[in-house]
């Protein structure tokens, strides 16, 4: 099984402000440029401790900006060539189709109650026009079937949770109400998921 380091874009506006992003295009503010930079370094630290040569692995992000900027400072900071890496539609985030742009209350604050039948089975429920995590899962199976060295992937907290799902880290339910932190590389290996900080 090819070893994923797996890293979550840095920080948005939009997460400041709790926004849902989804597959809406938004840009990394100066403290997310500042965390793909340290996963860079972290990146350096862990290939020099493994005796892995930064080029010598695969690199792919998911098409959204934000995903593909943090890529790009990763590559920088790993002294590779900035622009050169793969992109592929199946790691984009999840979509929340009618909720992008919206916080969680003002989601709440349109339809009373979706919120509580969004957490009685968050693995299934799907907003209008958007995807379920069981949607995300099935794209994210069939990108990692595709993948055939130890690949650097910059996405999405939806990606990274149903990686924990894919990989039996955790339950499916359990795997959508997953912690996903920003500036963090999450190596996904022979079914474990180890973090670096």
């Amino acid at each position: 099984m090819p070893v994923l380091y797996f890293v979550r874009h840095g920080e948005t506006d939009f997460n400041v402000a709790q926004r849902l992003q989804g597959q809406y295009q938004t840009s990394l503010n100066a403290r997310g440029r500042q965390q793909a930079a340290q996963c860079g370094e972290l990146l350096g630290e862990l290939f020099a401790r493994d005796r892995l040569a930064a080029g010598d692995l695969a690199y792919v992000s998911s098409p959204l900006d934000r995903a593909r900027e943090t890529m790009e400072i990763v590559r920088g900071a790993l002294g590779l060539d900035p622009t050169t890496y793969d992109t592929d539609d199946r790691l984009m985030e999840i979509s929340y189709g009618a909720w992008e742009g919206l916080t969680l209350a003002e989601v709440q604050a349109h339809e009373s109650g979706v919120l509580a039948r969004r957490e009685r089975d968050k693995w299934d429920f799907a907003p209008p026009g958007g995807e379920s995590y069981r949607d995300v899962a099935r794209r994210v199976a069939d990108w990692y079937a595709s993948v055939v060295r130890d690949t650097v992937v910059t996405s999405h907290g939806g990606v990274a949770r149903v990686l924990m799902a894919n990989f039996h880290i955790m339950p499916d339910e359990e795997s959508t109400h997953a912690e996903v932190a920003q500036g963090i590389v999450y190596v996904f290996s022979a079914g474990t998921m180890t973090r670096y900080a």
